[in-house]
């Protein structure tokens, strides 16, 4: 991993590094989430946080407006595009210049112009403009969402898929989605019409609860969802249970 000069940043980033457990408040339309067996990150209204399984507790260290958030190599990381950085958000304080970001996956860090860096700073392969949304597939590939249109990377090549304004992670890669949803071996969870639900193999919904709009993800055998306010909640495999 390529550090940043501690200097260079500032004081500001090095407190910003230091995690701090909070209650988080935070509103906004702007949400975006990553998880993975480690737990699920999310940034709402430029608010960066992680919250780490198995207690979830939520992480939120003060940075500047962070834009998308991502994990690599057991860190949750967010992209701060004033600072051209991304910077790891709990555990070791880390950064790597990245330039004016605005998509993360677990492998890739893309800029406005759809080139680039791995999480050493290294370039690598990106896309043919700018990204609305990006994520590494169950298949270790990663896709894009690139003038509403679902393509591979490297490269931007279209795939024939349905639209959509969200990214779901499959078993076998990636899709797009109307709504907020994921796949996993258990099933189809998705967020619609004011409810969790998960889907069978034939797209009926074999069990629902109320739920506000967000986005959600698998961490382990879990169903975690996260919310535009903060709020993080974990439900059981066939959502019968409530777990935190």
């Amino acid at each position: 991993m390529r550090f940043l000069p501690l200097v260079t940043l500032g004081a500001a980033l090095l407190v910003a590094c230091a995690p701090t457990a909070v209650s988080p408040t935070t509103t906004g339309s702007t949400l975006r989430a990553a998880f993975s067996d480690q737990g699920v990150a999310f940034v709402t209204a430029g608010r960066a946080c992680v919250a780490r399984a198995p207690s979830f507790v939520t992480i939120c260290p003060t940075l500047p407006a962070a834009v998308d958030v991502a994990w690599n190599g057991g860190d949750a990381w967010a992209a701060v595009p004033s600072l051209g950085v991304a910077v790891t958000l709990d555990r070791a304080a880390r950064s790597v210049t990245v330039g004016r970001v605005v998509a993360l996956s677990a492998t890739r860090a893309y800029r406005e112009d759809g080139s680039a860096v791995n999480y050493e700073g290294s370039p690598v392969g990106g896309v043919p403009g700018r990204p609305t949304l990006a994520l590494t597939g169950g298949n270790g590939v990663d896709y894009a969402l690139l003038a509403g249109s679902l393509v591979s990377v490297p490269g931007g090549a279209k795939l024939d898929a349905p639209a959509g304004d969200f990214l779901v992670v499959t078993p076998t890669g990636a899709r797009a989605s109307r709504v907020p949803a994921v796949e996993s071996a258990s099933g189809t969870y998705q967020l619609s019409g004011g409810r969790l639900e998960r889907l069978d193999a034939t797209g009926r919904a074999a069990a629902s609860v109320l739920h506000p709009e967000g986005r959600v993800g698998m961490v382990g055998a879990e169903v975690v969802t996260v919310t535009a306010d903060g709020a993080v909640r974990v439900y059981s495999e066939t959502l019968a249970t409530r777990l935190h």
